[in-house]
């Protein structure tokens, strides 16, 4: 039978994941938005909770958490403020390839570091010529006896600047396209591993986007996930997998805009009567409800199928298209709601407008994942 209700395990984790976003994430959600700066405290406070390291199996000494559990404590996360959320979010995503196709010795040496302390990973996909195109990317690891040579340059990369090792996607076959593509994991202290500077962006400033430079970067051969040529399916594997976190934080952006104009048209006085009195504000205030709803639930089927086992390329892209569309149409609403107030920052909605527009564009923008859908739906899936 088909069921929507969590369990009471789940409600529990719901309620804790909101009182951290509520006591530790929203007082400073604006100080780091408008800093930039790393929040240490915060992110030492998740790694407590066991958020950072949410993702590292049991055996590798972290909670094992599904991702059912995972998307439901990211709505909450990204409700307290989405800059923070990604950098939390970013970990688990640098953490997949490893759970996709790592062998079990180098879970326990990479993911149990992450276990062990307020450690960082990340995800290292995209470069300056090559975003959606991965099959194009020039960053190239030539093998030399029992080492990779890596060269090149990458772009975007989530906690690029703090993170301990980073999951770098590159060609050892250029003559191959996409199927010449690998994964090795490389620790940030591999000589010739440039770190730039940070990107100065327009929203989610609290999370940290860098490019990586290898100058001649040498990693043991060990460090390669799976075989040579394995790459663009583990990346692959890995998006069909996190998508469903993305969209839980366009649920959890979109529900924080909403909260915030429902209670303003309840008591902003206009004409003698509060503005929600007003058809065109209150059919506004319930295309966003609506919306919200639905994306929930995309959220969770994708999570759950992932959970499963069950390939959901077409659901995960469904579910990260419309969420993060209704995080981005909800909070453009909202500041249209709260009028003036709504384009000052007096009111978190403006933030929530900025920050809503990256979670359209990270992990595959949603033209990509329309493709990803029309393809599934040609193939019948």
């Amino acid at each position: 039978m088909l069921g929507f209700s969590l369990s009471p395990e789940q409600l529990a984790e719901k309620e804790r994941a909101h009182t951290f976003a509520e006591k530790i994430m929203r007082p400073v959600a604006r100080k780091y938005d408008e800093t930039g700066e790393w929040a240490v405290d915060v992110y030492k406070a998740a790694w407590d909770q066991g958020y950072l390291q949410a993702l590292v199996p049991e055996d590798c000494g972290g909670p094992g958490a599904k991702q059912v559990e995972e998307a439901i404590v990211c709505e909450e996360l990204a409700w307290g403020c989405a800059g923070l959320y990604t950098s939390i979010m970013a970990n688990g995503l640098a953490m997949t390839p490893l759970l996709v196709a790592a062998s079990p010795e180098q879970k326990k040496k990479w993911l149990g570091m992450l276990a062990e302390e307020p450690k960082f990973a990340a995800f290292s996909l995209s470069e300056p010529n090559a975003g959606s195109d991965a099959g194009g990317m020039s960053c190239r690891a030539e093998k030399k006896g029992d080492k990779y040579i890596i060269n090149g340059t990458k772009c975007y990369c989530t906690n690029g600047g703090y993170a301990d090792w980073y999951a770098l996607f590159c060609s050892t076959d250029p003559s191959k396209g996409a199927r010449g593509t690998s994964c090795i994991v490389v620790p940030r202290d591999t000589p010739g591993l440039v770190v730039g500077r940070a990107m100065d962006k327009m929203g989610q400033r609290a999370s940290n986007q860098v490019e990586l430079y290898f100058n001649d970067a040498e990693v043991p051969v060990e460090n390669l996930l799976g075989k040579e040529g394995m790459g663009f399916v583990i990346a692959m594997k890995t998006l069909d997998q996190t998508r469903a976190a993305v969209a839980a934080g366009g649920v959890g952006v979109a529900r924080a805009a909403f909260e915030i104009a429902l209670d303003y048209a309840k008591t902003r006085i206009q004409f003698g009567q509060p503005i929600f009195a007003n058809q065109a504000i209150s059919f506004m205030l319930a295309d966003m409800a609506k919306k919200i709803e639905a994306s929930r639930l995309l959220t969770w089927q994708a999570a759950w199928m992932t959970d499963h086992g069950i390939k959901n390329s077409k659901q995960s892209a469904i579910a990260k298209t419309f969420a993060t569309d209704t995080a981005m149409e909800v909070s453009t609403d909202a500041v249209q709601i709260l009028g003036g107030n709504g384009y000052s920052r007096d009111y978190l909605v403006e933030k929530c407008m900025r920050d809503a527009k990256l979670l359209q564009i990270y992990e595959g923008t949603n033209q990509i994942q329309r493709l990803v859908i029309a393809k599934e739906i040609q193939q019948g899936n």
